[in-house]
Order: structure tokens, then C-alpha cells, then sequence
């Protein structure tokens, strides 16, 4: 059941998960759609989280946003300082401003990367880790891995597992997403676009997530299916209501693959599914093997922990000789 209301507040708002919003035309939410999207939120008791575009919104705007209770999405670049301090998630979109940054420790934060940039910087890590309480590392060319990029991202993966150790030595728990999440899940913790949460654009329509509005929407050029699925589409408006067709497709006991998964640290990016496999519900090879090996990362993480004192008892992560689901998919029938 749905429990977030995402709402951008423009269409140039930060991109802050595997999505890229290349618009550059301010086009700022209507203040009557403002209002709507808020009532519709509170109507349906959700909890509501905008996303901030750079620029600074007028004051009429940042009085009807500070009259609910409600989480902030801000880019570090944002030109609304104020704003930024008191974001709850601060997004960065390039390493050179992540690395000199002062970090607070009751916020999060997200660093959004190539898989590249993410190889060649991965070492400048260490610090912005022990200096901060948690990061979020999205990687937004998971489609593009390759077999070597798999044996670097192990490689990455093993110098983090290294500097959180000695953080847990230190008696310090930073959390890392991509490595500490799946210690202490105990059931999958995925996105759920569509299911549990819903986004409004500024035109006024409700969106799967970002990413659905933010790619384009299908307009009747496009020459082959692959070309609609890079394509989005709406789900409903605020003036006719919510409409999901086939909405049982975006729950996680409709996915064959992942309801059986225990990489419960996986996003499950229900984007990325369409976009690679052509269905919601099912993932791409790439985004399995990399949740895998993240997931046998924490497996060793914990392992690591447990030689310098007693964590998280009873808590086991099983060894597996698969790294994609689909190889492991008769055991499972």
C-alpha cells in the first residue's frame, strides 16, 4: 500500500537515484498543483518528499511546503543555503564536491556516479565514510557493466568492507548502503515505486517515480517497443485520481526473481527493469550480479566484525554459488 508521496517541484529538481534529468527549462509546479498534490498527500495520510530544483523557490512556495510535516530532497549545489542545511537528503553529482565537503552527521547523504568515476575515486572514500553517518552510493550506468567491471566492483566493494571495519574497531557505525544495509535487514527493502510510493510532477500528473516523467513521456513517435520503454508514461492526474494498470506487477510477490532473494539491500529499480528487460517486475543480469556481490560483501563485512566483538547475534547470511538468481531458478520451482 502506498505510504510516500514524492512531488518535484520543477522539472529541472534534482535527479537523486539511478535516473538522469537532462531537462534545462525551469517549468516550476503550479501553486494550485502544489496545493492539491499536499492535500492529496494528507488525504491519503502519506508521507510527503519534495525534490528541489538549484534554484531558490519564492517565499509564497516555501510557506505552503513548511505548513506540513514533510522530508526535503536537495542538491548540494543548490543556491538556497539555508535549504541545504536543513535538507534531510543532500545529493551530490560530482566527487570534487563530496570530497571537500563538511558533513553533519544527522543527515544523508547520496553520491550519484558512473560506475567509472566510481573505479577510478573509489579510495576517496574512506574519509567521507568516517566522517559522516550514512551515505547512499548510487551508481547510474549499471546497465553498461561489463564482466571486468564486475571483478572491480568486487574490488571496490573489499577496500569499503576494509574502512568500515575500521570504523566498527573504532567503535563507530557509519552506514553504507551499499554494504551495511543487507547486515541488518531481514526482508527485502526495494524501491517499491509504484507500490509504496507515487510521484506528482509539475504538470500536474502522477508518476510511477522521477524517472517515468523526467525520460519523457510516450507521445506516439516511437519505432519499436525499446523505444517506448525508454519512454514513461503517467498513472493517473491529480484532478481524475490515481490509475496504476496492472498495479499488482510492481509488488514484490509478482516479481518471480526477487520475491525468493535474500540481497534484501537491493533497490529492485522498477525503472531500470523496464528499461533493460522490458518488464517491471523482472531485473536485468547487471543489476543482479552487482546486488550479489554487494550482498556477499556484507556477508564477509559481518564475518570481519564478529572477530573484534560480539554483533548483531542470531543475524546470518548464507553462502550461495550464484551471483545471478536466474542461475539458481530451478532450485527454487
Amino acid at each position: 500500500m502506498l505510504q510516500y508521496l514524492i512531488i518535484l517541484l520543477d522539472d529541472i529538481s534534482t535527479s537523486y537515484c539511478h535516473f538522469d534529468n537532462k531537462n534545462q527549462t525551469r517549468q516550476l509546479i503550479p501553486l494550485e498543483n502544489l496545493k492539491a498534490a499536499i492535500f492529496y498527500g494528507m488525504k491519503e495520510n502519506l508521507m510527503i518528499q519534495f525534490v528541489y530544483p538549484d534554484y531558490e523557490l519564492p517565499q509564497e512556495y516555501k510557506d505552503v511546503i513548511d505548513s506540513i510535516d514533510h522530508n526535503d530532497i536537495v542538491s548540494s549545489l543548490c543556491e538556497d543555503k539555508n535549504l541545504v542545511e536543513n535538507a534531510d537528503i543532500i545529493i551530490f553529482h560530482d566527487w570534487t564536491g563530496i570530497i571537500y565537503s563538511k558533513f553533519n552527521e544527522d543527515k544523508i547523504y547520496t553520491l550519484r556516479t558512473s560506475k567509472d568515476n566510481l573505479f577510478d575515486r573509489y579510495k576517496s572514500l574512506g574519509s567521507i565514510i568516517k566522517s559522516s553517518r550514512r551515505l547512499n552510493i548510487v551508481i547510474t550506468d549499471v546497465e553498461n557493466f561489463t564482466d571486468s567491471d564486475f571483478l572491480k566492483y568486487k574490488e571496490v566493494l573489499n577496500y569499503l568492507n576494509s574502512i568500515l571495519l575500521e570504523c566498527f574497531a573504532d567503535g563507530r557505525s557509519p552506514q553504507l548502503n551499499l554494504l551495511t544495509d543487507r547486515m541488518e535487514l531481514e526482508k527485502m527493502n526495494n524501491c517499491n515505486a509504484g507500490y509504496e510510493s507515487v510521484t506528482i510532477a509539475p504538470d500536474g500528473n502522477f508518476y510511477i517515480c522521477p524517472a517515468f516523467y523526467y525520460t519523457g513521456i510516450c507521445d506516439g513517435s516511437e519505432k519499436s517497443f525499446s523505444d517506448i520503454c525508454d519512454k514513461g508514461y503517467n498513472v493517473g492526474s491529480i484532478k481524475n485520481g490515481l490509475e496504476i494498470k496492472n498495479a499488482h506487477l510492481y509488488q514484490l510477490e509478482y516479481a518471480p526473481l526477487c520475491r525468493k532473494c535474500d540481497a534484501y539491500q537491493c533497490r529492485r529499480c522498477i525503472w531500470l527493469n523496464r528499461k533493460t528487460t522490458l518488464e517491471v517486475n523482472t531485473p536485468s543480469h547487471e543489476q543482479c550480479v552487482i546486488a550479489h556481490l554487494e550482498r556477499n560483501a556484507s556477508r564477509q563485512l559481518l564475518a570481519d566484525i564478529r572477530k573484534i566483538g560480539v554483533f548483531l547475534p542470531g543475524k546470518e547470511i548464507k553462502e550461495i554459488n550464484y551471483l545471478d538468481p536466474f542461475d539458481a531458478k530451478e532450485k527454487w520451482v
